[in-house]
């Protein structure tokens, strides 16, 4: 990875020391892990590794990191498994994958089975740092008012944006971060259609280079999960624009 060859020492001491989460990266290139746990804990965060399936699966269990950055590669079980097993635990940690795949399907893949956002290699440890501080603002709920609370649907829908929580009837949606930040943007806005791109640069931020596939996979998701509750279809596609909430 040569990005990761040419770290700058001053540019590294120089990040500040502003946060406090709890950051798990699992990737089998010790390398790898060394120069973002470096990175990342220069800005603040508190950084544990691993660098095999088993060993990442264990950590996310006991150690209940904020956010994971997870290497799908991986020995003894692989990362695409370790998403399924957490996510089958009622886990909701956002995952960004680090994902050495290219192919726009694989990506796809990855977010269908409860990723939240993925970054390419080779990439910077700067760009890591980007998604990492996007999602945890997004999953962030101590910057939520407490009177943000929506009632849809004649009161069947309730989205708890101070808990992060969406139940339909009485049954828990179990969103990933990405998702519950989709629905709660879209029903804050009923029948306002949004692109893509909007959704994408609400979700990810001014700089994403999000495809509109992702944006599909999430929105896939999201309706999968409110059809399992009992829901109907709320989030509707606008073809040739976009989606929005919908309760018609």
């Amino acid at each position: 990875m040569d990005s990761l060859d040419k770290i700058n020492e001053k540019e590294l001491w120089g990040l500040k020391r502003v946060n406090s989460a709890k950051i798990l990266v699992v990737d089998d290139e010790k390398k790898i892990t060394g120069v973002l746990q470096a990175y990342l804990e220069r800005e603040g965060y508190f950084v544990i590794t691993a660098h095999d399936g088993p060993e990442a699966l264990r950590l996310a269990r006991s150690e209940k990191p904020d956010l994971i950055l997870l290497d799908l590669m991986l020995p003894g079980l692989s990362g695409e498994e370790i998403m399924q097993q957490l996510r089958s635990e009622g886990s909701r940690v956002p995952v960004i994958m680090l994902t050495a795949k290219s192919a726009l399907e694989e990506k796809v893949y990855g977010l269908s089975i409860g990723a939240d956002d993925y970054v390419v290699k080779p990439f910077s440890p700067q760009e890591v740092i980007a998604r990492v501080k996007t999602i945890l603002r997004r999953s962030d709920t101590d910057q939520v008012p407490l009177t943000d609370i929506l009632s849809l649907s004649g009161g069947k829908l309730k989205i708890n944006a101070l808990s992060h929580t969406a139940v339909w009837e009485q049954i828990k949606l179990n969103l990933t971060p990405t998702e519950f930040n989709m629905l709660i943007h879209l029903a804050r806005h009923p029948n306002r259609v949004y692109s893509r791109a909007q959704l994408a640069e609400s979700l990810f931020g001014y700089e994403s280079i999000t495809e509109d596939r992702t944006i599909d996979a999430h929105i896939k998701n999201l309706r999968q999960k409110l059809q399992n509750a009992g829901a109907p279809n709320l989030v509707k596609t606008v073809y040739g624009v976009g989606y929005k909430y919908d309760e018609d």
